[in-house]
């Protein structure tokens, strides 16, 4: 197996892929976006890729929900959950009072605003690619132009030429990422465990009023519930939206598999993304009237009554 991850080494991503079984011993090559790691599945250079897809705090992660709903030949067969801890490094010799400007990616700035407003109010925020990115970028021969990083603790260890200036430094301490392994459209579709999770992402096919409705109708009728709803812009125009969606069950199971087709009379568009285990193992509650032994009942009557 070839893998690929929102690099470089030692970001929270990397370490979402080597919680897969055999991830350690193959082949993992970092890329430096989600949208090259997703190119290089589409084009056959790796066979899947970690990247992540929602944070606790911030909500989805909407370079990887853009990303992934444009490639509708990819296919999630895994999740990962990773609690993320923060650290602030710094070249050697480098003092807090030293600092004035601090990289490394949105989403972790966003977890550490309250704890840089409570201790370096006055230091500019300098966008990049990964927090490992920009804590590796201190290394160069040349200023970045940022004095600190925030990273995981895992790079300090990796790179023990910077100095940590601080540590948990985040604002949540129960603040998890979740992290999404995608393959192929050729993938083998993993085996309904019972808490399971499929995604799907849905174009608005009409703006008018009760659209939204007609769609997340057909999740409920069939006592399907969600996880995670978000609206993402086409880029088409104004007003034009499509729904990146989490959905409790897997295409296996009878009230997910009627609701996809639901879905699909509704909004002939809509992507399949996967049915994939759940990385916390919950089982959803399901109404007896839901269960795959109701489906099966009610549709052996209607066979009946057609002779």
């Amino acid at each position: 197996m070839r893998y690929t991850f929102l690099g470089p080494e030692g970001t929270f991503s990397e370490a979402a892929l080597l919680s897969v079984p055999g991830a350690y011993d193959a082949e993992r090559i970092p890329s430096t976006s989600v949208v090259t790691a997703l190119a290089k599945v589409h084009s056959g250079e790796v066979d899947a890729a970690m990247v992540p897809i929602e944070n606790s705090v911030e909500g989805g992660v909407s370079a990887t929900l853009d990303a992934i709903a444009a490639e509708g030949d990819l296919r999630i067969v895994r999740e990962a959950l990773i609690p993320i801890r923060f650290i602030l490094v710094a070249p050697e010799g480098t003092l807090m009072e030293d600092v004035r400007a601090v990289s490394t990616h949105s989403h972790a700035w966003a977890q550490v605003r309250g704890w840089m407003g409570d201790r370096l109010p006055h230091v500019d925020y300098i966008p990049g690619s990964s927090t490992a990115a920009a804590a590796v970028g201190l290394l160069g021969g040349e200023s970045p132009g940022y004095e600190a990083a925030v990273c995981s603790p895992i790079v300090a260890e990796q790179h023990p030429e910077l100095s940590v200036l601080a540590s948990d430094i985040g604002d949540n301490a129960r603040a998890v990422t979740r992290f999404v392994l995608v393959a192929g459209e050729s993938a083998e579709l993993p085996e309904p465990t019972g808490a399971d999770k499929t995604t799907v992402v849905i174009p608005l096919p009409e703006d008018h009023a009760g659209a939204l409705m007609a769609l997340l109708e057909q999740f409920a009728a069939r006592g399907v519930n969600l996880s995670r709803i978000e609206s993402r812009p086409t880029g088409e125009a104004l007003g034009s939206y499509f729904f990146s969606v989490d959905a409790e069950g897997h295409i296996a199971n009878a009230r997910m598999g009627d609701a996809l087709r639901g879905l699909h009379r509704v909004s002939p568009g809509v992507k399949f993304l996967g049915s994939y285990p759940r990385a916390d193992g919950v089982a959803p509650l399901v109404s007896p009237r839901n269960t795959d032994a109701a489906f099966n009942e009610a549709e052996d009557w209607v066979r009946r009554i057609r002779g």
